[in-house]
């Protein structure tokens, strides 16, 4: 009746229950994981990529020697339009006057920008330079 070529060595059993055991931990995990990516706003993180895209494009231009008022306007004017979504990226910083002297700050340099565009390598290197402190002074005091 009990043929010994077919019962299971106990090590056997374990190992089998420690596969299954691991399968469903990393199944929960990920499970868990996605649940707690769900519960984030990308928002204020994809706001903040586009922006600094949009900047690096900009020096991307002052490094190749692009510099006409035809090459820079449309970066500035993506930028600024971006900048009329800070407050609404970062609702828990809305009423924190820092942040709204920075968001100000940061617009402000924009319009200038926008107002005068930068016509030469010269001028559009310290636009570039003013967005970039802007943007620094605004991490340093946020981040």
């Amino acid at each position: 009746m009990n043929d010994p070529s077919r019962t299971q060595s106990p090590a056997s059993r374990y190992l089998i229950v420690l596969i299954l055991g691991l399968l469903i931990g990393v199944v929960a995990t990920v499970m868990l994981m996605r649940a707690i990516q769900a519960r984030q706003d990308p928002f204020p993180d994809s706001l903040m990529q586009v922006m600094a895209r949009q900047s690096q494009l900009l020096g991307e231009s002052l490094k190749q020697n692009r510099c006409t008022i035809n090459d820079s306007t449309p970066r500035l004017q993506s930028l600024r339009a971006l900048s009329n979504d800070l407050e609404l990226a970062f609702p828990s910083l809305r009423d924190d006057a820092r942040f709204q002297q920075h968001a100000s700050r940061f617009r402000a340099t924009l319009n200038d920008a926008l107002a005068n565009p930068p016509a030469d390598c010269a001028t559009l290197a310290v636009v570039t330079e003013q967005v970039g402190k802007d943007c620094k002074a605004c991490h340093q005091d946020f981040r």
